[in-house]
């Protein structure tokens, strides 16, 4: 398998005060700070590298750790409580649906036992304890999501802890037309040391497997997902035949922009784009902007802005989510 600078680092920072979300992943997340130290449980031989730099093809696999609490813990496989395994076993299936043309694959009961859980997870203070906040960011070669493609994606874990990010280049295999907006050009991913995205998925998900508490669910968030990183997703993963996890929830952060411009406060942000409430909120840019890790880490820093100045909880964003599968079949009603 191609491999390309994949990297997974802790980022961490002093704690503050959250409203909210302070019971859950936020005791750890709260004030992320911009320093990082990579570290990886696929790490190339030898050397290491820059977002810009060369590649190694061969890699070696490490067990994938987390510290929290000046205490290393391994992630392993356990068993879910009584009542996480009964929710499951009852409510929860194994697949759903990726495109428009194989929604119909999945059953409506299917998509009625999701929604089900979704209202289980704000409803119960156990289950909510089970999900696992991701911000991701992508990067695509123009903005056509039937011909263009991913060229870069970025992860964070809001637990925070060690190997809580992810991040890379992805080889499209096509002409990068818009490098003029986030300055990666087709000569820096159409390289075969380059990962192409069906070579890069099952990576992703093991990374996912690896930050996922045992029996849970993962809440994904980024700013106007629905729009434009969320429909990119969906189609890279159908292209490479392969199906997004059922457990995966997704929401978009813009809505949470919108919220707060409708509450007619006195101090309110310019705009509802990244820019607009970074600058808002007065959090420093690392990075070049409309890199996916530099808008990955800025968003979730606006995230816990957004959530204090709101009042929201983790069930809150939960029953603002989707499954891939209703998101797609809201598209079809809608089309």
């Amino acid at each position: 398998m191609r491999s390309a600078a994949i990297y997974f680092s802790m980022l961490q920072a002093p704690r503050g005060s959250i409203h909210g979300l302070a019971n859950f992943c936020w005791e750890s997340f709260r004030n992320i700070s911009c320093s990082h130290v990579n570290s990886s449980s696929l790490k190339p031989l030898a050397s290491k590298y820059g977002v810009q730099g060369g590649y190694r093809r061969r890699w070696i696999r490490r067990p994938v750790t987390t510290k929290t609490g000046g205490r290393n813990k391994t992630n392993q496989a356990a068993k879910p409580s009584n009542l996480v395994r009964k929710i499951v076993d009852e409510k929860v299936s194994t697949s759903t649906a990726l495109d428009l043309n194989k929604a119909d694959e999945t059953s409506k009961h299917q998509q009625i036992q999701y929604c089900g859980i979704k209202q289980m997870i704000a409803e119960n203070k156990d289950l909510a304890d089970l999900v696992t906040v991701i911000i991701y960011d992508t990067e695509t070669s123009g903005l056509s999501r039937k011909d263009d493609r991913i060229i870069e994606i970025a992860l964070q874990d809001l637990a925070g802890g060690e190997n809580s990010t992810f991040q890379t280049l992805v080889n499209p295999g096509c002409y990068v037309a818009n490098s003029h907006i986030h300055g990666i050009t087709s000569n820096m991913v159409c390289r075969r040391d380059v990962p192409r995205m069906e070579e890069l998925i099952p990576i992703l998900l093991q990374f996912i497997k690896s930050r996922q508490k045992p029996g849970g669910y993962v809440l994904w968030g980024a700013h106007n997902s629905f729009a434009f990183d969320l429909p990119f997703l969906i189609n890279e993963f159908s292209r490479c035949s392969y199906e997004i996890p059922p457990n995966w929830l997704f929401m978009d952060t813009i809505s949470l922009a919108r919220e707060l411009m409708k509450s007619g406060g006195s101090n309110l942000p310019s705009g509802i784009s990244l820019q607009a409430l970074r600058e808002h909120y007065k959090i420093p840019l690392v990075g070049s902007a409309h890199r996916a890790m530099s808008d990955v880490r800025t968003l979730s820093m606006i995230l816990q802005m957004l959530t204090f100045d709101l009042k929201l909880t983790l069930p809150n964003l939960v029953t603002r989510s989707f499954t891939a599968f209703e998101y797609v079949n809201n598209k079809r009603k809608k089309s």
